[in-house]
């Protein structure tokens, strides 16, 4: 390993490389002193830009009976997804919203990430997904139901998190979701889903 420093608002912050192996062997460390650590969990920023890297470091992880986790926005082409989710246990992917049109806003492709979802599926990964409902954007009733229909039709255990919205950044210009908005579509979803959970509220 080894150590860097970077430089964050004026402050010098301790980072270091590390390798599969020595990510492995922390993880198989922290599970012997703390039991209920079942592995690592992959996640802030887009994990899956390295791919490798969780490949290499899960099948260690499997090796060594821990698990691996990923938090991604499904960007990934079936090329790459079908060489690193036979090594992933359990997702959490974005689903920003159900149209074409919201992924061009957020420079996204929607087929991408839905072909990305259903192939998870069909490696038994576990599958949790996450809509962050934006008002005017993504949160009319009728693209819930489209979207409930979707992930209904790959299995409707499918957990299905609805996450309320707080302006920040380049997105100031548009007001808080309301608490009735999240709740109406929990309803909507639950139709077709039977874990729908509500977030940030």
């Amino acid at each position: 390993c080894q150590n860097h420093e970077i430089s964050m608002a004026g402050r010098e912050i301790p980072t270091r490389k590390i390798t599969p192996e020595g990510l492995c062997d922390l993880a198989v460390d922290l599970s012997r002193r703390e039991p209920g650590n079942l592995g690592v969990a992959f996640t802030y920023n887009e994990p899956l830009i390295c791919w490798e890297f969780i490949r290499d470091t899960s099948q260690l992880l499997h090796e060594a009976g821990l698990k691996s986790v990923a938090v991604t926005n499904g960007g990934i082409t079936r090329k790459y997804a079908d060489l690193v989710l036979p090594h992933i246990d359990a997702l959490n992917i974005d689903l920003k919203g159900f149209s074409d049109d919201f992924y061009r806003i957020v420079k996204g492709e929607f087929e991408t990430v839905k072909d990305f979802i259903g192939n998870a599926v069909h490696h038994g990964c576990h599958v949790e997904l996450t809509t962050l409902i934006i008002p005017t954007v993504n949160d009319s009733p009728q693209l819930m139901e489209k979207e409930a229909e979707w992930i209904a039709s790959l299995s409707p255990d499918i957990a299905l998190h609805l996450s309320r919205f707080f302006p920040r950044y380049k997105w100031n210009d548009f007001p808080i979701t309301s608490a009735e908005t999240i709740f109406e579509l929990r309803d909507i979803a639950k139709k077709h889903l039977r874990h729908v959970y509500c977030g940030n509220l």
